[in-house]
Parts: structure tokens; sequence; C-alpha cells
């Protein structure tokens, strides 16, 4: 006898992929349930009161370089839907003696202050941030799939293999321009200087030039709360504090659409992978962790170069030496003395996030998979490096070690917020080699999650791109619902 069919979609996993998956099967038309472990949806960009009451922090994600260029969002319309700033400042790197390297998002003045390296990294970012939204469809898919045009990889990518290799520094004779590129490259947890550490920070550049890092007034769960309430609205329904441990658990479905890891989907799908797969999930390697520093303060950071004070994002860590020692340190499986730290204070920029005249401040650094160590000393020391007094501010602390980060959110094995080592192998094979990486052996079953191409990042294409294959082979259609808030005609895949 059959097994009565209960619903069209189940989706497990209610963080950014998972979220975008199921808005876009609710907009097919079809019947769709989402469950979620925690108590909570959003995954790595929820929002929480982590310190003190009424001080609001971003559990993983806060800077959003994808939200105006990842192709869901645009097509869902997250500018419409939410509010963002757009800092005019996206990342900057401070140096010692009170210099810093900026990247404002016009890239001319970015040149205009970098000096006399500032025609040099110009001439490097420039025809990529030219083509931003080319770069933004050809690192968004599988990269096995045949780009439209070749306009954008090819420049992207003899770029990555300059700034992947010893010749790293053959364009520049000072120590700003590189640092700049270096901090944004180490956002991969890679070794420095490695190609696809390069190409993801070429490409963040990129868009940080283009149409500039933004960051969503409330904090993040802004997004999530945008794509929750458009479920809902189409007739999804969200189960929130149930975990699924066996895809026996879920209720009979068409299709099935997990944002879960290799690793768990083996857990939960233990019997029904044929071995050659299994194999294959068994073999996905998980990279570098972080630790994770929230801060309450008192007062703005009081960084040594006033220009600093205006970015979204501030790479803590100095000069590309000594960056990229700090990463190679990490990835041998050390704790560097000198960490570098990734720093946001969003309330410069929405001051709704915490209690008038105060701030908050987020930050995590770089540990080995599955430490333990409690990093916010090294952290502090490392921003006081570049500010002065700025243990002098913090009024309360929030600390997670990359066990703690894995612990609150299982799809972060051992801390990596990766969910798989974005290697350039592992970019091209996510998990496994195919133009259609999202289907499973197992009939109706889908992986959307960071593990899959196109990887990390808060941009729902994962998701979405699974959504889009189930549609095709368990429901018939290529056509895709129309995911904007007005909902014109509805298109067909591209």
């Amino acid at each position: 006898m059959s097994r009565r069919i209960e619903l069209d979609v189940v989706v497990v996993g209610a963080g950014p992929n998972g979220l975008a998956a199921a808005v876009t099967m609710a907009r097919a038309g079809l019947a769709v349930r989402v469950y979620e472990r925690a108590d909570q949806a959003g995954g790595g960009a929820a929002t929480r009161e982590l310190t003190l009451p009424g001080f609001l922090h971003d559990v993983c994600s806060a800077v959003h370089p994808l939200a105006f260029e990842s192709r869901f969002f645009r097509e869902f319309g997250l500018a419409q839907r939410i509010s963002f700033a757009t800092p005019d400042v996206s990342f900057a790197q401070p140096l010692d003696g009170g210099r810093a390297a900026l990247a404002y998002r016009d890239l001319a003045r970015t040149r205009d202050e970098l000096g006399v390296d500032g025609r040099a990294y110009e001439q490097l970012m420039k025809p990529l941030v030219e083509r931003a939204g080319e770069v933004a469809e050809f690192t968004g898919s599988s990269l096995l799939r045949v780009p439209r045009s070749i306009g954008a990889p090819v420049a992207l990518g003899l770029r990555a293999i300059e700034q992947g290799s010893v010749a790293w520094n053959a364009r520049f004779r000072e120590e700003a321009a590189p640092a700049l590129l270096t901090g944004v490259a180490a956002h991969t947890i890679l070794p420095q200087p490695s190609i696809a550490a390069a190409a993801a920070g070429l490409a963040l550049g990129t868009y940080a030039h283009a149409r500039g890092w933004p960051i969503p007034i409330g904090g993040s769960q802004a997004i999530i709360d945008a794509m929750v309430d458009d479920l809902r609205s189409h007739g999804g329904e969200l189960v929130l504090g149930q975990e699924i441990r066996s895809l026996d658990e879920l209720p009979s479905a068409r299709a099935t659409l997990l944002d879960v890891t290799p690793r768990a989907l083996l857990t939960m799908a233990a019997g029904h992978l044929p071995s050659h797969y299994r194999r294959t999930l068994e073999s996905f390697r998980y990279g570098g962790a972080v630790a994770k520093v929230d801060f309450a303060l008192s007062e703005p950071v009081p960084w040594t170069h006033p220009e600093v004070r205006r970015a979204g994002t501030v790479h803590v860590g100095g000069t590309r030496d000594e960056v990229a020692h700090s990463e190679n340190e990490v990835n041998a499986g050390r704790l560097p003395d000198r960490p570098y730290v990734l720093v946001s204070q969003p309330t410069l920029f929405d001051a709704s996030r915490a209690p008038a005249g105060q701030h908050t401040l987020w930050t995590y650094t770089h540990v080995p998979a599955g430490s333990t160590a409690d990093r916010q000393e090294a952290v502090i020391r490392q921003i006081e490096r570049f500010a002065p007094g700025f243990r002098d501010t913090i009024i309360s602390t929030h600390s997670r070690t990359a066990v703690d980060v894995e612990r609150h959110n299982p799809n972060y094995p051992g801390g990596d917020i990766a969910a798989g080592a974005p290697s350039l192998w592992q970019l091209i094979r996510r998990p496994v080699i195919s133009t259609d990486p999202w289907r499973t052996p197992i009939p109706g079953v889908y992986l959307a999650s960071a593990s899959v191409a196109p990887g990390p990042g808060v941009h729902g294409l994962a998701g979405w791109f699974a959504a889009r294959s189930a549609l095709q082979h368990e429901f018939g259609t290529r056509a895709l619902p129309n995911l904007s808030p007005d909902r014109p005609p509805t298109g067909t895949v591209r």
C-alpha cells in the first residue's frame, strides 16, 4: 500500500537557505511546512539579546554583502521589504601608527586615499566592479554550470590566481592596499595566499565598491522576519522548537528540502543512502572555526584613525603579512597571539539596537575547528592595539568558543560557519560533482544548506536552487513563481 502524502513540501531548518526554499515552494502554491530546532527562526541570521536587556546582537552574520547582489534576494525584493543602512566606508583595516586602509564604496576615492598603490588597486578592482552583477551570478551557483558571459569569470579568475599566489605583492609597493585585500580574503578561514581565498575576497571587495555592504535596520533578524512573513502569507507553516533527527520523523511529502550539513544528512538518512553517495558525503571536509565575542559598550570604539569609525566592517589584524601569519597559524591548528578579528559596530548606523547613547559591538576571530579556547581577552587586546581605551568602554560581554558555536547551531561543525571548507576543490564539488548538487539519490530529498553550491554566505541561493530542482523533478515544472512583493506574472527557469 502506498504511503499517504500529507504535505507537498517539508523543509528542515529555518535559516536563510531553508526559508528561501520554503518561500519559493509556497509561492508556487504548494503546501509547505518548515521545522526548526531552535525557538526562533534565523539560524546564522538570528538577532538576540546576548549581553544585557535592550542590546540586540546578531548571533552570527551581521553585515550582508550579498543582500543586494544575491539573485534570490533580488527576485524576493528584499531591499523593498526591509530597511538597510549602507556605510560609505564598506570596510577598513587599521594599521599601526594611527594609519588605516579604507575601502570606500566610491572606488575612485579609495584609489585616491591609497596613495602610491591607489592606481594599482583600482586596476585590480575596476574590471570586476564594472561587472559586479556578472561576478555575483558566476559565484552564486554551481561552478560547473556554464556562465552566460565569460567576461567576469575570466577577470575574476586571473586576479584570483595573482592574489592567491606568491606574486600577490607584485603590483604593490606599500602596506595599505595589500592589507585591505588580505583583510577581506581572510573571511574564508583559508590559508593565505590561496586562490579560493583570493577569489572570495575579490568578489566581496567587488560588492563593497559596487553597491556597498548593507546592514539591516533592526538586525539580521529583519531579513528572516521578512521571509517568515512571506511564507505565512502564502499558506506556509513554521514549527519552532522541534529537532528532526531522522527522515522517518517527518510527515510524508512529495519533496523534502534539508537545510543541514552532509554530516547531518548521513545521520538523518541512515539506511537510505546508496554507498557511493554516502562515501562522498563522508569525505566532505569541514574547515576552520570561529570564536565569537559580543560587547555592550558605553560609547563607540575609540579607533585611532577617525575614518575607521565610519566603516561598517573593520578587519583587525594589521598588515598583509600579519593577517596571513594569523590565518596560517589557525590552519596549522594553533591559536595566534595576535589574531585576525572581524568587527562591526552596527549601532553607529542603527541606534535601535542599544539603549540611547550606548552601543553593541559584534566580533569574531578564527580558531582551529573544535577549539574550546575563550578568545575574549585576545580579541580585546587586538582591538586595543588600534583603539586605545577600548577596554574602558565595555559594559558587558558574551563569549562563545568554537564548541559553543556548534552547540548553538549544528550546521557549524566544530564551529565552521561556512558549513564546509570553501577550498577551490570543495567549491567545485559541493558536496558532489554535479550540475545539480542539491538533488540527492533519495527520491524527493534535496540538500539546501551552505554545504551545497554556491556555498557560505547569507544569500538564500542554496535553498532557492534546491527548490528550483524540486519543482522540476517532483512537480514537473520549470516555471518559477514570482517572489517579488507585488507578484507580477510567473517567469521561467533560466
